[in-house]
């Protein structure tokens, strides 16, 4: 009886590392271009990247066969990462660019005319207004707003005696808006922008 010597089994590649890593570069891609969910894609497209180079260098050493995935993983893993750093920039821009328009000073111009008297102004930045009783037309306020509605608001109210009033807000020079109003305690309110 002749004994046969088994032969060596051979070792089957694993793939793991490499698939891994494209899988996570490309949900990590599919991620960063949406606003604040993005932020979850900064993790994947690292860890993709990592395991994809991982798994590139294991296709370099003749333990893993999948050279082509571990490639295209470590691709969108850098474009993933690429598009969360322009969001980045994009990002810090427009958060610049909004603290620059809320410390920003404008000269607010308030004037109402009209015929009516006695009539109650209320005028000023829309969370802290300024109330005058005012007993005759035209009447004329020069302030400077901060704030996202630089014009702030300006409410004409005439009295029980009637008549007209048009109110008008101006911002650095542009009129923003203008309302008329007439009769027995009629109201014009403008809102500046």
């Amino acid at each position: 009886m002749t004994q046969q010597t088994p032969y060596p089994s051979a070792v089957v590649p694993r793939n793991g590392i490499g698939i891994t890593g494209f899988v996570l570069g490309l949900v990590g891609l599919v991620f960063s271009p949406i606003p604040f969910v993005g932020v979850v894609a900064w993790p994947l497209v690292i860890l993709g990247l990592v395991f994809s180079i991982v798994g590139l260098v294991r296709v370099k050493s003749g333990k893993a066969t999948n050279k082509g995935l571990s490639i295209t993983g470590i691709a969108v893993s850098a474009l993933g990462l690429a598009v969360c750093i322009v969001w980045v920039f994009v990002f810090n821009a427009a958060v610049d660019e909004v603290n620059t328009e809320l410390n920003r000073t404008a000269k607010v111009s308030y004037e109402v005319t009209g015929d009516a008297k006695n009539v109650d102004v209320v005028y000023g930045e829309v969370l802290n207004p300024v109330n005058e009783t005012v007993p005759a037309l035209p009447w004329n306020k020069e302030v400077e707003n901060k704030g996202f509605y630089k014009g702030g608001t300006l409410t004409v109210t005439t009295s029980e005696t009637g008549g007209s009033v048009t109110c008008k807000i101006t911002v650095d020079g542009a009129v923003v808006s203008t309302k008329t109003a007439s009769g027995e305690f009629a109201t014009a309110a403008c809102t500046g922008k």
